[in-house]
């Protein structure tokens, strides 16, 4: 929580619950972020139509139902978002139940083994007679992604990152002032962090 104009010296890595739960926070957020860009991109693709890229768009809606989901799992974090987010987004309609619809949409669509594209059958072919003159293989495509179920995922994320993004804010506070309380030879033990500066523009005068 430096100011613009502030450039520190050190940057020391905090490994307490309330930082680690921070940094769960901003890689939700993240994850949502990617979401919102997804869908974004898929608007404009699924508009193209003629010019409509398949590749792009199954792309687009497999990173988008794949970061969506992370943001429900906690697996080894600390923290995750719940049904009960949802809920509180306040969004009209049947929020918890497209949620559920885009969990299960994830599974389909990281499936390891299945298509998700196609339905595979394989049939005979027959003659008058009923004797088989050939093997036909045939596809059933799934549904094509539309345009509404992009914009009601991009809501339901846009949502979500608004509430994630108090949390940040919350969290970010509480770390910044336990941090506070660290005597400074303490704060010079912790493992240091290597991060970019920017360049400051320097002007010179005529």
């Amino acid at each position: 929580m430096t100011s613009a104009t502030d450039t520190p010296i050190a940057v020391r890595r905090l490994n307490t619950q309330t930082a680690r739960a921070l940094a769960d926070l901003a890689s939700i957020f993240s994850e949502l972020q990617t979401v919102l860009r997804c869908c974004e991109r898929l608007v404009a693709e699924l508009a193209a139509r003629d010019a409509t890229d398949d590749l792009v768009i199954e792309s687009l809606w497999t990173t988008a139902l794949l970061s969506y989901s992370r943001c429900f799992t906690s697996g080894e974090r600390g923290m995750c978002l719940t049904e009960s987010d949802v809920e509180a987004t306040e969004l009209e309609g049947e929020v918890l139940e497209w949620h559920k619809a885009l969990r299960k949409l994830r599974k389909h669509y990281a499936d390891p083994v299945h298509n998700p594209r196609e339905r595979y059958d394989i049939g005979v072919a027959q003659d008058d007679d009923g004797r088989p003159t050939g093997i036909a293989i045939t596809s059933t495509p799934q549904p094509a992604l539309d345009g509404r179920t992009v914009r009601q995922t991009g809501a339901i994320a846009y949502a979500l990152s608004q509430l994630v993004d108090k949390r940040i804010t919350e969290h970010q506070e509480k770390v910044y002032a336990a941090a506070q309380q660290l005597p400074t030879s303490e704060l010079n033990n912790l493992p240091r962090i290597e991060v970019a500066v920017p360049e400051q523009e320097t002007s010179t005068s005529e």
